[in-house]
């Protein structure tokens, strides 16, 4: 990037959990390189609590409940899509891009690579819009004033090179920073107690990323004998699925819906965390939580989990494929309970009798 590094900056990821978790690791390598600069967010309200805890006091300033960035820009695009010509949905457009716009940001970088993020970054009013030159949909790269080259084989390295293009010098690794729910970790430490938790997450983005969800459970029966607690996260819409889990535990594994910041307290006190591609197995290796991967469809080396101790585990079958597909994944199919009992074992070292 030329010239001096940017005094305010606004970041535009919007979702999903993984990628606004894979973008907070450059971010918080531009917090440390510029730890002056105004650093605002614009993120779907879905993921807001990744940033900012709910319901805390909207201060401007970084605390506990909103370490990473200064500002955050909460916007909620599937109802805008939903309603376009309503005006409540007019109203809150232009509430949102005027309160983005205030902050008179110097720089706007779409970390994402839509068409949508790119759109915001370009409206924001910033002197200077920046995304990666190979953005995720094409046209995205004609609202970018300097479309950036983002070198890297994972995605956290990817973006990493767009964080050191905006600093405009080499930035060493930075881990997220995530918000303390003092409410969330009090619910999470007063069910759990001193228990040595393990999560399990037999949810994915899509089916053909999603391992049996009884085969979770039969991992939980396992792991309880080496005096474990398995609980089974689960999100929106994924009620079947832990109800499949649980009852292949037989009673072993306790099935718990969590909010974000719930997560995030639950994620804090486990030892392990096993899992496919998805949101929450991201948030675990953020904070070095070890993992067990089930990768499928989609490539470990790509979307792994990054830097945390963790044995990924794909079987030769497996065709790299971004199709959201509900036909589940045969090389996935192909690990067993073993195999990810022998993983977690092996990373817990525990010994099995």
């Amino acid at each position: 990037m030329r010239g001096d590094p940017p005094h305010s900056l606004l970041i535009v990821r919007l979702g999903a959990m993984g990628d606004v978790i894979h973008t907070m690791a450059a971010v918080a390598a531009l917090r440390v390189a510029l730890p002056d600069s105004r650093i605002g967010w614009a993120i779907e309200e879905r993921w807001a609590e990744l940033l900012h805890v709910k319901g805390a006091a909207w201060s401007g300033k970084r605390s506990t409940a909103q370490p990473l960035v200064d500002s955050v820009h909460v916007v909620n695009t599937k109802q805008w899509r939903k309603s376009p010509f309503f005006v409540e949905t007019t109203r809150q457009i232009k509430k949102t891009f005027a309160g983005i716009r205030a902050q008179k940001y110097e720089v706007a970088a779409d970390f994402q690579g839509a068409i949508k993020s790119a759109l915001i970054a370009r409206f924001a009013g910033a002197g200077e819009t920046v995304g990666m030159a190979a953005p995720r949909e094409f046209p995205a790269k004609s609202l970018y004033k300097r479309p950036i080259a983002t070198p890297g084989t994972h995605i956290v390295e990817q973006y990493h090179s767009l964080a050191e293009a905006i600093a405009g010098t080499a930035l060493p690794a930075a881990a997220p920073i995530f918000p303390c729910d003092e409410e969330a970790e009090a619910v999470i430490a007063k069910r759990f107690g001193s228990s040595k938790v393990i999560i399990l997450n037999p949810g994915a983005g899509w089916a053909a990323k999603q391992w049996p969800a009884e085969r979770y459970g039969k991992v939980a029966k396992a792991l309880s004998r080496d005096g474990l607690t398995p609980v089974i996260n689960f999100g929106p819409g994924e009620d079947e699925l832990a109800r499949r889990a649980a009852a292949a535990s037989g009673g072993t594994a306790v099935a718990m819906p969590c909010s974000l910041s719930e997560l995030i307290a639950l994620t804090r006190r486990a030892g392990l965390f096993i899992g496919g591609d998805t949101g929450p197995l991201h948030l675990a290796a953020a904070m070095k939580v070890p993992v067990v991967a089930l990768f499928g469809p989609t490539d470990p080396a790509r979307n792994g989990p990054y830097r945390t101790k963790s044995v990924v585990l794909r079987n030769s079958v497996s065709r790299t494929s971004l199709s959201h597909t509900s036909d589940l994944d045969p090389g996935l199919l192909q690990i067993t309970t073993d195999e990810v009992v022998r993983a977690a074992r092996q990373l817990l070292e525990v010994r099995h009798v």
